[in-house]
């Protein structure tokens, strides 16, 4: 085999990643990653790019380590800008590569692309795909993908009695040379986007991520090793402050820098050490949410996005994104994503059942800001748990939070909503945090709201990616 091209998308990292195993290396290597240009055009109805800043930086950073780690095994990384299929295809043809690698993604448009790009291709071009990243492959799941059932706990029962799932995989030792013909390196951030370049994480937040795989691994390392923390999982992963309450596993998990079955793999041998209890099986159990939701994003296609075309944001939703409704637990919340790229999982469920319930918003407006958003976002996890709060697709019941309710139980000093609301602040500790109308009409106003009448219910258990907090 002449020269093999590795399409990067969504798997960042060289360890548990079949795109870098060869049963007979090819002579030469080219490892291409394309940002699709329409990343950064605004979306429809809420006029902000697909990608935010805070994200882009992330995948800047996981890029640049990987290129590192690229070349200390004797390769390199290319970078560019435009539409992924041509760049790939054009790449292909002017190099004369005779395969090109990727891995399936669970987005209808990634999957889209890489039909166009199979069109592209010569015939004498082998496109080979894989899975990579979940738990498990296709292979090895314990039904067919058009056979997924329409319930998460119908899929964790099977899956764990019957499912395989393999050990990750080490990361290549060497890897083939780069062709001496080809384009090297990518362009600097600042020239992709001022904002990014200079974007940084606001100094409240309870821990900065950075991207790359090393920094997954070592995130990985002290979350098990290090704090202990593993140990008390389920009993912390709704908090709302701190580091160490969730994994926060999921920026890396959904930029690819780590894998689902490196963390597996990680609990399984802390577990053998210091035995399992709940807390470490609840996190192998939200890796089966994830990959649940990646599952039926393979299954649903173009559905799992609602309509093509998005509606016109009105005045409540541009109050939601920008932290202004007046509740507090809201606000406090939608300011934290702002200004640090990630929310905890409790603070999720609640502005998205906010928008959709309390003030009457589209739940495809929710989904696309956290598009742009989140650092963490994951298309099969982001859009179907906001279809799931809506009650659209697989579960039509549609899933309200009391979002009072869940302030005074999970925040009940205020501290949360103090953290990041400086009048909320000077206020005394306890109820009236989360209620300032109450006690202070002439300063604070009664929140936004458009009443409702919808089935009451929970949110789907917390991922490991898109819309989790751990």
């Amino acid at each position: 085999m002449g020269l093999t091209l590795i399409w990067l998308r969504h798997d960042l990292r060289l360890a548990d990643n079949p795109l870098f195993q060869f049963e007979t290396p090819p002579e030469h290597l080219m490892c291409v990653y394309v940002l699709d240009r329409a990343w950064l055009t605004p979306l429809p109805g809420i006029d902000v790019p697909r990608i935010g800043s805070a994200r882009l930086r992330f995948l800047w950073e996981s890029l640049i380590a990987l290129r590192g780690e690229l070349l200390k095994r004797g390769s390199d990384l290319l970078v560019r800008v435009g539409d992924p299929a041509s760049e790939v295809a054009e790449l292909a043809a002017h190099h004369g590569a005779s395969q090109v690698r990727v891995r399936r993604d669970a987005g209808w448009y990634e999957s889209q692309d890489t039909s166009q790009l199979e069109e592209r291709l010569g015939e004498d071009v082998e496109l080979w795909e894989s899975d990579g990243g979940l738990l498990f492959d296709e292979a090895c799941l314990p039904m067919p993908v058009s056979a997924l059932p329409s319930g998460f706990s119908a899929f964790r029962r099977k899956a764990e009695r019957v499912g395989t799932v393999a050990d990750a995989i080490p990361a290549p030792v060497t890897l083939p040379p780069w062709p001496d013909a080809a384009p090297r390196g990518f362009p600097a951030l600042v020239k992709v986007c001022s904002r990014a370049a200079t974007w940084t994480c606001d100094g409240r937040a309870g821990l900065h991520f950075f991207g790359g795989e090393a920094e997954g691994l070592a995130r990985l390392d002290h979350y098990l090793w290090q704090s202990g923390a593993v140990s008390r999982y389920k009993q912390t992963r709704n908090g709302l402050l701190g580091a160490d309450f969730s994994t926060r596993f999921s920026p890396w998990l959904a930029h690819g820098c780590m894998s689902a079955r490196q963390v597996r793999d990680a609990v399984r041998a802390w577990e053998v050490q210091h035995g399992a209890n709940e807390s470490s099986y609840w996190v192998i159990f939200e890796l089966l949410w994830r990959d649940y939701f990646h599952w039926a994003a393979r299954q649903e296609g173009p559905s799992l996005f609602g309509a093509r075309r998005l509606p016109q944001a009105d005045e409540p939703f541009r109050a939601w994104c920008e932290g202004r409704t007046g509740m507090p637990f809201i606000d406090a919340a939608m300011g934290e994503l702002a200004v640090t790229g990630w929310l905890s999982n409790r603070a999720r469920q609640n502005v998205a059942s906010y928008l959709v319930h309390d003030l009457g918003g589209d739940w495809r407006l929710g989904a696309a800001w956290f598009e742009h958003a989140l650092l963490d976002y994951d298309v099969a996890s982001n859009w179907g748990n906001w279809r799931y709060v809506a009650g659209v697709g697989r579960d039509p019941r549609g899933h309200r939070f009391d979002v009072l309710w869940q302030a005074e139980r999970y925040d009940p000093d205020g501290a949360y909503v103090a953290h990041w609301l400086p009048d909320i602040a000077k206020l005394p500790p306890g109820r009236v945090r989360h209620r300032p109308w109450s006690v202070f009409p002439e300063r604070f106003s009664p929140p936004l709201t458009v009443p409702q009448v919808v089935p009451k219910g929970g949110l789907a258990s917390s991922i490991l990616a898109g819309d989790s907090g751990v």
